[in-house]
């Protein structure tokens, strides 16, 4: 979470100044304050922080009031309160202050209701007011209430809404702010609503598609590992001691267990070094890139995911192409928006230098970047043609959406009987080889 910090200091003609920057932390705080003295070439002196603070007021009917505030020392809320006739206060620094960051839920319902207050013609200062007002999570509350007085202020709604874009997340944000100098902010906040489903909706997918599978794969793998070398051959190697032949399975059983208990610990490493070397590789720019290229090239769920980057890609360039100063500006935050970084990179890297640089129109620039399959790019052109490319935008997401929805359920059911099927089998396998131990009898005496 970001938060405030004032510094205070002097410039060159010795006149006192002070600011306010946005940092994650007292550190990063600090380098910002610094290039700002370089650029504005003026010594700081002092740093605060903005913390919270607990009063208690006694009204001169003897009422006892008690509240918390957010200020940047003690004495500046003592003066601050004094301001408005409260002089006999108690002000004591909030100990544990742990601001929790609001729920994709609890910024989903902000976006859905303010799109509902906006279409009953509610104006914005009142929408903000009321959603605080009736918020449960502190941190957002605290966030609408400093939104609605900045703006107040005259300050820009992108701006203003950029600043706290790790509360809100970088996109809806983006949208929000642009939604403040749009025509239309009521049908911004609901195409900004839709993405943030989708967005989810797709992560979800994704999950499920690919992660739970392989996590059940592994965890059934390492349950059957545990059975071969820890539980099975306890009890087979009770007959080997009393001299008891045991039949073929058991006995390739236990030479596989004897092979694992005794390499174990290379052959786990050999697993295990090269999934945290990616991981870790997968969080690098180049990482991701590659990562995302051999998602949307696997087979039948590649397809899925694929159109699924194109939809969000699509939804969001519908979403913002009127509000936004330019094409490009769109076409770069669209990108950014469709959660693939290999076609974040190629449309960065190829659409918008062809366009800025070229001149070349929109349809043969995406078409360039290689990353857009041939019906968007023939909805794009048709609209293109027509004038109506927010249109072409629009009809490309929602086909996308049914399509890829549909298709995600059947694929996710058939993963899912496809597990069960791979368990059945795993756990047919271990009964046989149990079974067959049991039929196993010790010799007779003097037989």
């Amino acid at each position: 979470m970001l938060k405030e910090f004032r510094y205070t200091g002097i410039n060159q003609a010795g006149n006192p100044v002070q600011g306010v920057v946005l940092a994650s932390n007292k550190s990063n705080a600090k380098k910002l304050i610094r290039e700002t003295e370089i650029k504005q070439n003026i010594s700081v002196n002092q740093i605060d922080q903005k913390t919270n603070f607990i009063y208690k007021i006694k009204l001169p009917s003897g009422k006892k009031v008690k509240g918390k505030q957010a200020a940047f020392s003690k004495l500046e809320l003592a003066q601050a309160l004094a301001r408005i006739g409260y002089t006999s206060t108690k002000i004591e620094p909030v100990i544990f202050d742990f601001q929790s960051k609001p729920s994709f839920a609890n910024i989903l319902m902000f976006v859905d209701l303010s799109s509902f207050l906006l279409k009953e013609k509610m104006s914005y200062d009142k929408v903000l007011r009321m959603l605080a007002e009736e918020e449960t999570n502190p941190t957002l509350r605290s966030t609408l209430k400093k939104i609605e007085s900045e703006l107040k202020k005259g300050k820009e709604g992108t701006e203003v809404f950029n600043r706290y874009a790790d509360v809100f997340g970088k996109f809806p944000a983006y949208m929000l702010g642009l939604a403040t100098k749009s025509g239309n902010m009521a049908e911004v906040y609901d195409a900004t609503a839709k993405f943030m489903e989708r967005d989810q909706e797709y992560k979800k997918s994704l999950k499920q598609a690919l992660m739970t599978p392989m996590f059940t794969v592994l965890a059934m793998i390492a349950a059957v590992l545990y059975y071969i070398i820890s539980i099975f051959p306890t009890t087979a190697e009770l007959f080997i001691k009393s001299g008891v032949e045991v039949p073929p399975l058991t006995a390739a059983t236990l030479q596989m267990s004897d092979f694992f208990a005794a390499n174990w610990w290379w052959m786990g490493l050999l697993v295990i070094i090269p999934i945290i070397v990616l991981l870790i590789w997968w969080r690098t720019p180049g990482g991701r890139v590659w990562r995302d290229a051999m998602i949307i090239k696997l087979p039948i769920i590649g397809k899925l995911l694929h159109k699924s980057s194109i939809e969000i890609f699509c939804r969001v360039f519908a979403a913002i192409y009127s509000g936004a100063e330019n094409n490009i500006e769109t076409i770069q935050a669209s990108a950014e928006a469709c959660r693939n970084a290999y076609m974040e990179k190629n449309i960065k890297e190829i659409t918008i230098p062809l366009m800025l640089k070229e001149g070349m129109s929109l349809v043969p620039a995406l078409a360039a970047a290689k990353v857009f399959n041939q019906t968007t790019l023939s909805r794009f052109k048709t609209g293109s043609e027509t004038g109506n490319v927010l249109t072409a935008a629009q009809q490309i997401a929602k086909f996308y959406e049914k399509e890829t929805t549909y298709k995600m359920q059947n694929l996710i059911q058939s993963i899912q009987t496809l597990i069960g099927a791979f368990i059945g089998i795993v756990i047919t396998a271990l009964t046989v080889v149990s079974a067959e131990i049991a039929t196993v009898s010790p010799k007779t005496p003097g037989m």
